[in-house]
């Protein structure tokens, strides 16, 4: 425990104990949502408190909150969809399951498509 921060804990006496260490905290208003993207997954805080704390110019983001985590589906830009699909003759659906077949490669999902 700090010094002098004892039973009778002054939240000001502790901003300013930070404020001589360079440390400065600031709450965020109104945050409606956080995501931290993985490529596995998306962890969502929905409503969180959010602050910054800079101490000398590094800041630090701290999130309280319930997270819950999204397993990622992997996404394929429609521009993809449409040139697989033009390249092959195929249909869009045809062109989107291929590309997720190879992970967003754009030759092998063509070459799958041509064979």
């Amino acid at each position: 425990m700090m010094p002098g921060m004892g039973r009778n804990f002054n939240p000001r006496k502790m901003q300013a104990m930070m404020k001589q260490f360079g440390i400065d905290v600031n709450e965020i208003a109104n945050v409606e949502q956080v995501i931290i993207r993985t490529p596995e997954k998306d962890i969502v805080f929905d409503r969180p408190d959010v602050s910054i704390m800079d101490v000398r110019g590094a800041k630090t983001y701290q999130i309280a909150g319930a997270p819950r985590e999204v397993p990622r589906q992997q996404q394929v830009p429609d521009a993809d969809v449409k040139l697989v699909a033009e390249q092959t003759g195929a249909s869009e659906e045809a062109a989107r399951a291929a590309l997720l077949e190879s992970k967003g490669d754009l030759a092998e999902a063509i070459l799958k498509l041509k064979k």
